[in-house]
Order: C-alpha cells, then sequence, then structure tokens
C-alpha cells in the first residue's frame, strides 16, 4: 500500500461512542500525550497537509476523529492524554471515551502509540502500554520527532524505549523528513491482510 495523496476524507469527530461510525474497515488508532505528534503524524501517512488539525497547543483533539483512507481503511485520532491545560472533569471524559472506543471497536485492527523520542516512556505512556497488553489489543510504538535528536541522542533514545517494550523495536518518525512512514505503512498492510 503506497501512501495515499487525495482520497483520504473526514468522516466525523465522535464525542461519544454513538457517534462511533459503522464502516466496517479495518481501523488503525492513534494514542500518545497531549502533542506528542498524533496529527502531524496522520497528515504525513495520508499525504494531506490538513488532513487532522494540527496545534502547537496541548490538547486540541478533543474527540475522536475519523478518517477513511482509500475507502479501504479507517484512521482514528483519538484526544491525547497527560500536560493538556482543560478541567480535570473534560479530562475524565476524554479518558471514558478513550476507553469505551478500545474496548468496544471490533473493527480497531492496530494501534499506534506514539511517544515523543526525547522524552521516551512517562508514566502514563506505561499505562497505556500495559492496559492495551491486558485487553489484547496489538500496537506499535513509533517515537516521534525524531529528527529533533542528533545521532548519540537517537540511539540512546530508541535503546531505552525498545528496553521499556520489552525489546520490540520502536519505529522512529520525524513529520519534517517524512522519516518511518513507509515502515508505519507497512505495518498497516501486514495488519490488513493477516
Amino acid at each position: 500500500m503506497s501512501t495515499p495523496k487525495a482520497d483520504a476524507q473526514f468522516i466525523i469527530s465522535a464525542t461519544s461512542p454513538a457517534q462511533f461510525p459503522n464502516l466496517r474497515l479495518p481501523e488503525f488508532a492513534f494514542l500518545g500525550r497531549s502533542n506528542v505528534g498524533k496529527s502531524s503524524l496522520l497528515n504525513v501517512l495520508a499525504g494531506v497537509r490538513k488532513l487532522a488539525k494540527v496545534s502547537a497547543q496541548p490538547g486540541r483533539t478533543q474527540a475522536v476523529n475519523f478518517f477513511t483512507i482509500s475507502e479501504s481503511i479507517t484512521f482514528a485520532d483519538l484526544p491525547g492524554y497527560g500536560f493538556a491545560k482543560v478541567p480535570i472533569d473534560i479530562q475524565k471524559s476524554w479518558k471514558s471515551l478513550v476507553d469505551a472506543y478500545l474496548v468496544q471497536r471490533e473493527q480497531l485492527v492496530l494501534s499506534f502509540v506514539l511517544l515523543d523520542g526525547r522524552r521516551g516512556w512517562m508514566d502514563k505512556d506505561l499505562e497505556l502500554r500495559e492496559w492495551l497488553i491486558r485487553q489484547g489489543r496489538p500496537f506499535l510504538v513509533v517515537a516521534t520527532k525524531v529528527d529533533k535528536l542528533n545521532q548519540s541522542e537517537m540511539h540512546r533514545g530508541m535503546t531505552s524505549i525498545r528496553n521499556q517494550n520489552d525489546g520490540s523495536e520502536p519505529v522512529p518518525f520525524s513529520a519534517v523528513t517524512g522519516r518511518g512512514a513507509r515502515e508505519i505503512w507497512q505495518a498497516i498492510k501486514t495488519s490488513t491482510t493477516r
């Protein structure tokens, strides 16, 4: 599957499970801390600069945003967790929404857990990882913003991320250079042919 260009389409911003679309396509979820680069990754994968809204302000994604790609798969951009400056009750409603999504979505094939390559695993990332393992939900770790690292920082960061992920190799990704997009598309293709 090559990177699509113009056939990426926004479907809905779902603020409750009742709004989740029933598309019956293989679905891929993008999870991570606020401002880790989920929307930027989606835009690079879709080949459309402004498919998902990108903001420097954490917490801008406040719903589960669904997109179809080439009418053959669905991407789900989930609200970030962590340091978003929003009231606690709103953060709790986001958590409930994300939990409902991850538990209920039968068409969810693979989740991408995004970590900032400069920071590695943080407590909430590790909680998410353990939750996905307990639920039997397959996931792939993507280390974002690697263009901001020099070679030695990159080596140290990837080693640390790998060691805290049972030795599974993370995919280094840069929205600036597109590094890692091919590997992520390969994981998507492999997951849809199982």
